[in-house]
């Protein structure tokens, strides 16, 4: 593993890092950063280059971004996978940074520019949430074709319906960074599900809450992990539910929710999403 940063992270102290894993993917992680706003040196980037063709390069993202907040960068010499790529930054994070929070973003998607003010008041005003989320826009970008994914956003409510689907949709999540100290980092036993069980570990030490406001955007990715994994990401949910779930009746109900996704196609899944136009500011 090599890493290098803009700046020297030493004693450098922020209110929050925004975590973003790259793999061959400049042009989307270029857009990311131009997203991203918040108060001038209180925050910062580090970007995990999961061996990309061509390794990210700091001075070249800051060319074509025109931000001046910090990025450092880790360059992994292969492709590991999301699930090293993101344990080896919050390492990275914990190492060499003192951050409140950490946030999420992936390459292509968008934050809108009220997202992190919201998502740090939220938490300094509820000391007692560990993890908030937002709804947000699933955009596919070649089409414009575009609909809304919204959650309940109470702790109470948004344990029951995890039973049903990641409440927390991953590139909208901030939580403390004192939880890593309790729940670890990303299980490596669920590949493609491993921010599920993480948001899992966390509900049992943390309340948690989700912002009902649109304050992402998250790019539908035709050759994405998501969608080519899409049958064994369906079976990873359905074991995380089984291992971390604790009412049999949700367990259950879960399970079975699980099983009619698995014979639903994708196509037809997408046409069945709330569509809701909205200008991408």
């Amino acid at each position: 593993m090599k890493s290098e940063s803009r700046k020297n992270p030493e004693s450098s102290t922020f209110d929050f890092c925004v975590l973003i894993p790259c793999y061959n993917n400049i042009p989307g992680l270029v857009q990311t950063l131009q997203s991203i706003t918040y108060h001038a040196g209180q925050f910062c980037v580090l970007v995990v280059d999961d061996g990309s063709d061509v390794p990210v390069q700091v001075e070249n993202l800051f060319s074509g971004s025109g931000n001046g907040f910090p990025v450092f960068t880790v360059l992994l010499e292969k492709n590991y996978g999301i699930t090293y790529a993101l344990n080896t930054g919050l390492q990275w994070i914990e190492d060499n940074l003192r951050v409140k929070y950490i946030a999420r973003l992936d390459c292509g998607d968008l934050a809108q520019p009220d997202r992190f003010y919201k998502q740090v008041s939220y938490l300094e005003k509820n000391p007692e949430t560990g993890l908030v989320g937002s709804w947000c826009f699933f955009r596919e970008p070649q089409t414009g074709f575009q609909y809304s994914y919204t959650t309940p956003s109470g702790h109470p409510e948004i344990k029951k319906e995890m039973y049903f689907r990641n409440v927390f949709i991953h590139p909208t999540v901030m939580f403390r960074s004192a939880l890593l100290k309790i729940v670890g980092y990303y299980p490596t036993a669920y590949p493609h599900v491993e921010d599920y069980a993480f948001f899992w570990q966390m509900l049992r030490h943390t309340q948690t809450a989700v912002l009902e406001d649109f304050l992402v955007t998250c790019e539908i990715n035709p050759q994405g992990i998501s969608i080519k994994n899409r049958q064994a990401q369906l079976s990873g949910r359905s074991k995380v539910i089984e291992d971390f779930g604790e009412n049999r009746l949700l367990k259950g109900a879960g399970q079975l929710k699980l099983v009619m996704l698995k014979l639903m196609p994708y196509k037809l899944l997408l046409k069945l999403k709330p569509n809701k136009k909205r200008s991408l500011s």
